[in-house]
C-alpha cells in the first residue's frame, strides 16, 4: 500500500531509521502520551486515550517495482504470508462540544517467504527461479485529524472530518546476500468519519475511519466494532478492521487488503 499522491513525497527518506529506532520511537511516543493524560491533571478534561491491539493479516498484496518494468508478485499467492500481532494508540482532545483533534500512530509490520517458479525482478535486484525468497512489509501510519459532530443525542452521534496523514512504507524481498527494498514516505490527505450507536445504555455499535481515492491512489482504513461501556469513562471494544488501497504509477505499483481482529480500551478524562 505505498500510496503516493506525488513522487516528491519521498524526501523524507533522506533520513531513513532503521526497524529499532522506530519502535523505540514509538515507545518513548506512547510514554510521552501517557503521561500527557495521567501525570497533567488540569490537562486531562476532554482528553482520551485509546489503545487497539490484536491479530492482522494480509487478504492480499501484489507488488510491481518499478510500476512500469518489474515482475508481477503477489506476497500472499506467490509467497506464504504470516499472521502478525499489531497496536494502535490514539490520544483525542475535545475543542468544546462538537469539535475534536485527535493524533494517531499504528506500526504494522507483515512477513512472508517461499519460492517463485519463475524470474523475478525487483527494484533493480534480480532473483533466479526457485530461490527462497523472504518479505518484509512495512506500513507506519501517522494521522492527526480534526472531527466535527454532526449529530449528537443521547443514542446516536455522527462525526465528520479531515485527517493530515503520514505514511512512511517500505518493502524488502531478500534471499540469501541479495535484497532490495522500495521505501516511501509521504503525506495523504484523507477524509475520517465516525458513527457511534448506543442501542442500550451499555451496549454499541461504533463504526469509524479514515478514506480517500484519487487518480493516483485509494486507501480505506475502516473499523467496525462492538463496545460495551464499563463505566461513563472506560469503554471496551471487539471489532473488524479493513486497511485497503494502493498506487499504480511508474515507480510503484502495489495494492493491499489487510484485516485486523482487535481489541480497544478506550479512556475518557
Amino acid at each position: 500500500m505505498l500510496l503516493s499522491f506525488n513522487k516528491e513525497t519521498t524526501w523524507l527518506n533522506r533520513n531513513k531509521f532503521n526497524e529499532w529506532d522506530y519502535m523505540k520511537l514509538l515507545t518513548h511516543l506512547g510514554i510521552i502520551l501517557f503521561s500527557i493524560v495521567v501525570f497533567v491533571p488540569h490537562l486531562q478534561a476532554g482528553l482520551s486515550v485509546d489503545f487497539e491491539s490484536g491479530i492482522v493479516s494480509n487478504g492480499y498484496n501484489d507488488v510491481r517495482i518499478p510500476g512500469d518494468r518489474g515482475t508481477d508478485i503477489s506476497l500472499t499467492d506467490d509467497l506464504k504470508s504470516e499472521k502478525s500481532g499489531f497496536w494502535r494508540l490514539r490520544l483525542g482532545m475535545d475543542l468544546g462540544q462538537r469539535h475534536r483533534l485527535s493524533f494517531l500512530v499504528a506500526p504494522l509490520r507483515l512477513n512472508a517467504s517461499g519460492e517463485i517458479e519463475r524470474n523475478v525482478e525487483y527494484n533493480g535486484v534480480s532473483f533466479e527461479s526457485g530461490e527462497s525468497l523472504e518479505s518484509r512489509y512495512r506500513f507506519d501510519s501517522y494521522r492527526l485529524s480534526y472531527s466535527y459532530r454532526l449529530v449528537q443525542s443521547s443514542h446516536l452521534g455522527f462525526d465528520i472530518g479531515l485527517t493530515a496523514k503520514i505514511r512512511d512504507a517500505a518493502i524488502e524481498i531478500k534471499s540469501g546476500d541479495k535484497s532490495s527494498e522500495k521505501t516511501n514516505t509521504g503525506f495523504v490527505p484523507l477524509i475520517n468519519f465516525s458513527l457511534d450507536w448506543s442501542f442500550t445504555p451499555r451496549l454499541g455499535l461504533l463504526v469509524q475511519g479514515d478514506a480517500l481515492a484519487a487518480p493516483q491512489g485509494r486507501a480505506e482504513d475502516v473499523l467496525i466494532a462492538l463496545y460495551a461501556n464499563a463505566s461513563d469513562s472506560i469503554r471496551f471494544r471487539l471489532g473488524y478492521r479493513l486497511l485497503e488501497g494502493g498506487a499504480d504509477n511508474d515507480e510503484v505499483y502495489n495494492f493491499t487488503l489487510v484485516n485486523y481482529l482487535g481489541v480497544g480500551l478506550s479512556l475518557n478524562f
